[in-house]
């Protein structure tokens, strides 16, 4: 009986997260699957017509096109350039600075403030024509350009925003560097090896499980970019569609034409387009992601 009354505690413990899950996640994701295959104008009754919305999708929308390239470039291009400036500054952090701690939460605060309607509208401030930027530019004798009017620059004030959120990730860096053995590090220098060949040769295979795991959580983040193009661009995703983010096209299909069986099955899409890729990352680690064990 007492065996009972514990397995009875334990699903009692359990039943408020079961009910958040089905009711807050495992419910609307039924849902918004359902509705992708409906036409759907949040006021009326869904209406089933299918996989139409699929195939207008890549048939008929060019604008999804455009946000599928924007959102490739911004992820290919902010991943790498976030992650190589976190590790740049964990490295140096790694040093064994005074006020470490300090500098520590200093480098954190940008991914604390970064996602915030705030900070993104001043960075959009600071890159307008006339913002900080430009001025500091000036006062060099450089002429800056419009970077966020201008579709040839709008995209990199973005990437830029995202690279300037690289606390998180440099927090994760740092503890991984100091969780290799320093005694490798003396046993390379005794042995001739100078900076760059014991970085290439100790410290970024050793660091390459942590490398995956923020690669991997950076990448998926980056796809669902929403906050800093929907400010920068004031909801339309320009100049030009040069700003037009897979996710707040999709915002746009689904609260401003009120498509949302359309937007639903966007939604189906880009949880299909990260399935792929970051499935593609973990069959790709066997061969670049080593383990201080020798596993893979």
């Amino acid at each position: 009986m007492g065996k009972y009354k514990t397995y009875l505690a334990g699903y009692a413990f359990l039943l408020p997260w079961l009910i958040g899950f089905f009711a807050l996640t495992l419910g609307p994701i039924v849902a918004s699957l359902y509705l992708s295959f409906t036409k759907y104008d949040l006021l009326t009754t869904p209406e089933w017509i299918g996989t139409k919305n699929y195939v207008s999708m890549f048939t008929d929308d060019y604008r999804l096109k455009d946000s599928i390239v924007v959102t490739l470039k911004y992820v290919f291009l902010s991943v790498p350039l976030r992650l190589a400036f976190a590790l740049a500054i964990a490295m140096l952090l790694n040093q064994g600075l005074r006020l470490l701690n300090l500098y520590r939460t200093i480098y954190y605060i940008p991914s604390l403030l970064g996602g915030s309607v705030a900070i993104s509208v001043l960075w959009k401030q600071v890159f307008d024509k006339e913002g900080v930027f430009n001025q500091g530019l000036a006062l060099l004798g450089i002429e800056g350009p419009a970077w966020i009017s201008s579709p040839s620059y709008a995209i990199y004030s973005l990437i830029g925003l995202s690279v300037w959120q690289f606390g998180s990730v440099m927090i994760i860096f740092l503890a991984g560097l100091k969780q290799i053995p320093t005694e490798l590090y003396e046993a390379a220098t005794v042995d001739g090896a100078g900076k760059a060949r014991r970085f290439a040769r100790i410290t970024l295979p050793l660091l390459t499980p942590v490398l995956f795991f923020n690669l991997t959580i950076t990448l998926i983040q980056s796809f669902q970019t929403f906050t800093k193009a929907f400010i920068i661009s004031s909801g339309s995703g320009g100049p030009i569609n040069s700003t037009l983010l897979y996710s707040l096209y999709l915002y746009i299909k689904g609260f401003t034409f009120l498509d949302m069986g359309y937007a639903s099955a966007m939604a189906w899409v880009l949880l299909f387009i990260i399935a792929v890729i970051t499935g593609l990352l973990f069959l790709s680690s066997r061969y670049w992601v080593f383990y201080s064990d020798g596993g893979k």
